[in-house]
């Protein structure tokens, strides 16, 4: 119950950013029409590459430009400020786990950024698709429920994932006194690996198999390989289990650093 309580307010403190969600939102559809553009250059007129098909390539642009407020794919500097102000003393304080209290308050972040940019980018695709992309085209939609499910599972276990790293990202902060440089190269890290700016499987194998190790490869990329159908049946499964895998791993990680860094906290002097 309290969980609920603490998403429930971060979602309602979120949404009184309306201006700026839309603000977001314009300057996210304007880069993915220059996306969409690079990749229709990019197939010249041929049907598909590394077996997607352009309509696929366009549907990708709208689902990694809907994913960026939800996976906070620029930056997350929260759990920071929190250690650096002072903050996390009061928070420490709480009747739930710090990681536990952050997990909720992100929940609520993530669900306004899919409802107010998330939702309406996708809608804008949908709608401007027969003016932005190439005659002759569609819009991709997952083919039956159990692919919409499958990709629903996905996108949370994906959010799951990106709590995870940037979790254990902004812990830094407890061994350095302004964490911001270390975050964001986990960040640049995570655009390339991730799929965000192009499908992973336009990469070289030996690269694709790198960024595997990772988990950034089973954000972004993940929810467009299981929305766009390049993963079927028990290679769904195998992803699904994956990412479950990953998203335990990162937060009994973070669980673990977070130990280590209140042991040395300093707060005030005591």
């Amino acid at each position: 119950m309290l969980l609920y309580a603490i998403a429930r307010q971060s979602f309602r403190r979120h949404l009184t950013y309306r201006a700026a969600a839309a603000a977001g939102l314009l300057t996210n559809f304007f880069f993915g029409i220059v996306r969409v553009a690079v990749l229709t250059a990019l197939y010249d007129g041929r049907p598909e590459a590394a077996g997607i098909t352009l309509p696929a390539a366009i549907t990708f642009t709208a689902l990694s430009q809907a994913v960026i407020g939800p996976l906070a794919a620029f930056s997350w500097f929260d759990v920071m400020r929190s250690v650096h102000s002072g903050e996390i003393a009061g928070d420490l304080l709480r009747p739930m786990g710090y990681l536990t209290y952050w997990l909720a308050h992100d929940f609520g972040r993530a669900l306004t950024q899919f409802l107010l940019r998330g939702v309406p980018m996708l809608i804008g695709y949908v709608l401007l698709f027969p003016w932005i992309a190439p005659a002759g085209t569609h819009f991709v939609w997952p083919q039956g429920g159990a692919m919409w499910a499958a990709t629903g599972v996905c996108a949370v276990l994906a959010w799951l994932i990106s709590f995870g790293w940037r979790f254990l990202s902004n812990l830094s902060a407890f061994w350095s006194p302004d964490a911001r440089g270390i975050i964001r190269f986990v960040f640049s890290l995570s655009w390339f690996a991730s799929g965000f700016l192009f499908p992973l499987r336009y990469f070289p194998d030996w690269l694709q198999r790198l960024c595997a190790l990772t988990p950034f490869a089973y954000t972004v990329n993940a929810i467009t390989e299981v929305y766009l159908g390049l993963q079927q049946g028990g290679d769904v499964v195998r992803l699904l289990a994956i990412q479950a895998a990953w998203a335990a791993a990162l937060l009994a990680a973070g669980a673990l650093v977070l130990r280590a860094g209140v042991r040395r906290l300093v707060i005030l002097g005591g």
